[in-house]
């Protein structure tokens, strides 16, 4: 079979054998934003040479803006009900191929405004396997990062950070980005930390904002070194305003899934505060994306 991950900014696609283990793996900056609709040639492009007749895709492709809106799963959602709610197209473009698209998740709990995901359960329900029957808290740090509970096979509540968006919007549309050095792609530790414990301190986010102005003016920090003290300030707000959001107590440890680049800036700060981590891949799609479709009998 074929599994997709299509998101906003990018298209990952792997073939899998009967056993779910990846064969061939591509990768293009082609999320459904790039596409201009044609989502079917966009595809066709990407799996030239396979010829499986299954294809199961996830993320933002199913959303109202992709290919067809597949409706949320409500929480607690498991493996199965995400199986269920599958939704099944057959377009001409590709004759013979049958598409099969994973619905998101939503969280209408206590909040009066509702949380959601759509790509990142894939990755989650891959995981479970490895977890056991506790309570677990995930999180998945990128443009929006997800912050995710986990109990029995299920999962029970969802947050959502702009903490990746605000970053870049902060650094090329701002005052603040005007101090900085545009090339710096640097970690820097000190810097980091820096942020990271202004974050914990009185006056909230959009007044430790503006310090990350003053603090280049008075040359507390170099244009080198706000790159990293933004990013430090904000994953510290995002981690202490996590453990609220999600209604649970202060965890030991938290998966992180994602890309190295984004796991290593996370995992800092969750040690810093004296939380534990667990790093795992972002491919962990490919293996959420098979186990649905077999607890869907697409591989029977």
């Amino acid at each position: 079979m074929i599994a997709v991950d299509w998101g906003t900014s990018s298209l990952r696609v792997y073939r899998l054998d009967a056993g779910g283990a990846v064969i061939s793996q591509r990768r293009a900056d082609l999320g459904i934003t790039a596409c201009q609709g044609q989502f079917a040639a966009t595809l066709l492009t990407q799996i030239e040479g396979w010829d499986d007749p299954c294809i199961v895709l996830s993320g933002m492709i199913g959303s109202r803006h992709g290919w067809v809106e597949v409706p949320y799963v409500d929480c607690p959602a498991d493996p199965a009900a995400l199986a269920a709610a599958m939704a099944c197209l057959h377009p001409p473009e590709l004759p013979g191929r049958t598409l099969w698209f994973v619905p998101g998740v939503a969280d209408r709990g206590d909040s009066q405004t509702p949380d959601v995901m759509r790509g990142e359960e894939t990755q989650i329900c891959a995981l479970m396997d490895a977890l056991n029957h506790g309570c677990h808290m995930i999180c998945l740090p990128g443009t929006h990062s997800k912050w995710v509970t986990v109990s029995q096979g299920r999962i029970d509540n969802i947050s959502t950070a702009m903490t990746g968006e605000v970053y870049a919007v902060m650094r090329q549309h701002s005052l603040l980005g005007a101090l900085m050095n545009p090339e710096e792609t640097r970690f820097d530790a000190f810097a980091f930390d820096a942020g990271l414990r202004r974050s914990g301190m009185p006056g909230g986010l959009l007044h430790h904002l503006f310090g990350v102005r003053t603090a280049g003016l008075f040359q507390q920090l170099s244009a080198n070194e706000l790159p990293s003290y933004l990013s430090g300030l904000l994953i510290g707000h995002e981690i202490r305003a996590s453990e609220l959001f999600l209604r649970v107590p202060r965890p030991a440890q938290v998966h992180l899934i994602g890309s190295d680049r984004l796991l290593s800036a996370y995992a800092h700060a969750l040690v810093a505060l004296g939380i534990g981590v667990q790093r795992h891949s972002e491919q962990l799609a490919a293996a959420g994306i098979h186990r649905i479709a077999q607890l869907r009998g697409l591989l029977d």
